[in-house]
């Protein structure tokens, strides 16, 4: 269940950081989305854990999963930039959390 709630708690935050976005283009109602997500997804990295996750796996997984699916996402629905370094950061950036997680 420990992974559970972190992929909750994930997807609360792309979900906050991409109503951010939203909210940033005037749409200020996209607010109320940004505060809910957000305080799921702490809630829910609470209950990971809580359930065994160490803290350095879950905040680590948790960052680089939300910054790929950001990206990808702000790329699907703004169409923002997604050169070949910013690929390349990401994957550095999974790498390391990998490293982190087997070490």
């Amino acid at each position: 269940m420990s992974w559970v709630w972190l992929l909750l708690s994930i997807a609360s935050e792309v979900t906050g950081t991409l109503g951010l976005r939203a909210a940033g283009a005037g749409r200020r109602r996209w607010l109320i989305l940004v505060g809910i997500g957000y305080t799921c997804a702490f809630v829910f990295l609470g209950f990971a854990l809580d359930a065994g996750v160490p803290v350095s796996v879950a905040y680590g997984i948790w960052t680089a999963v939300g910054i790929v699916a950001i990206a990808t996402l702000a790329r699907v629905i703004w169409k923002d930039p997604l050169t070949g370094r910013m690929l390349l950061g990401m994957a550095l950036i999974i790498a390391g959390v990998l490293l982190v997680e087997l070490g």
